[in-house]
């Protein structure tokens, strides 16, 4: 690179753009697909039936404990094409790089996007890159698209819950939301919680090959955990209740969100799987969760009931009911 800052001609269509491309993106990335620099990439699917996802990541900072908007591009993608059940194969890439965003830093984004992809088992097959204006763009956006094998008889969904199903949740809550909270200028609290953005799709495969009436899966993202199931209830006309003293929280992501006011039920996650599955099943699926890689504090958090729908509660340790709200307006800015 003649350069170690990104200009605007880095996204001109010309000589300059073709040395980005070359020496920056194909050199980390390397598929033999993307070799090819075809405007549109030939995939091989092994089956007849396709789960399609996409997302854009809008981060900030871009770099935070445990990880970078490249780590939670990949696995935010991964993720939501394994909640469907099925095997992820194929990722696209999109960037909007700012003028003067620093090479190295988009290099370090570029290899923790290509270890992600190389741990879920993913290729990164096609992409794109524009380049706008110093200040438009907060140093770098990502888009990517995922695509992967679904099985014949794989019928997840959120409308699926039925009373007397069992909720599980794959590890601790709140990690990602107060990594990148902890990192944010004028908050004067230090942790050592690190981002939780992993990818999950083997875990998922894993919960499936144990208990296969599963009824749904759902990263609990944007909103939380609290947005998730509201989502659930809403969508199978059941209620939800979580037991609280069944949900692993770290005590530091307990005290951050104590601090600043914030219910760590409604906080981001990016590595945590939610599953509802039939209660006969449930052990089955816990002892899936915590073998599997991410899945060690996993844990039963609560069941489903007939009504009233839509409504998802808390009962404490002291036996108190009360309700879990979804998430209104915004808590934390920029997270993913």
């Amino acid at each position: 690179m003649r350069s170690d800052r990104i200009l605007l001609a880095h996204g001109s269509g010309g000589t300059m753009m073709k040395e980005l491309i070359e020496e920056i993106f194909v050199a980390e990335f390397g598929d033999e697909i993307l070799l090819r620099m075809d405007d549109a990439a030939a995939l091989d699917i092994p089956t007849s039936r396709l789960a399609f996802s996409t997302d854009t990541y809008t981060v900030n900072p871009l770099f935070f404990p445990g990880g970078d908007i490249g780590r939670l591009a990949v696995c935010g993608t991964v993720n939501d094409v394994a909640t469907s059940g099925a095997q992820p194969l194929y990722l696209s890439v999109g960037f909007v790089l700012e003028e003067g965003l620093a090479v190295a830093d988009l290099k370090q984004i570029l290899v923790s996007m290509r270890d992600a992809a190389a741990e879920a088992g993913v290729r990164i097959v096609t992409g794109d890159t524009k380049v706008v204006e110093r200040g438009h763009g907060d140093g770098v956006y990502v888009n990517t698209a995922g695509v992967g094998a679904l099985g014949d008889g794989i019928d997840l969904s959120g409308s699926h819950c039925r009373p007397g199903d069992v909720v599980l949740l794959s590890g601790t809550l709140g990690d990602h939301g107060v990594a990148v909270i902890s990192t944010r200028e004028g908050l004067s609290f230090s942790t050592d919680i690190r981002t939780d953005a992993a990818p999950l799709n083997h875990l998922v495969a894993a919960v499936l090959e144990a208990a296969p009436d599963v009824r749904c899966f759902r990263d609990p993202t944007r909103g939380g955990l609290a947005s998730t199931l509201n989502e659930l209830a809403e969508a199978s006309g059941v209620s939800i209740t979580v037991e609280e003293p069944d949900v692993p929280v770290n005590e530091q992501v307990r005290g951050a969100c104590e601090m600043l006011g914030y219910d760590v039920y409604q906080v981001a996650n990016e590595g945590k799987m939610v599953t509802v599955v039939p209660a006969e099943q449930a052990d089955a699926a816990l002892a899936a969760m915590k073998a599997a890689p991410y899945g060690a504090e996993a844990a039963v958090i609560g069941s489903v009931a007939e009504g009233p729908a839509g409504k998802v509660y808390v009962r404490t340790s002291f036996g108190a009911t009360r309700i879990m709200d979804m998430l209104v307006g915004e808590q934390l800015p920029r997270i993913c």
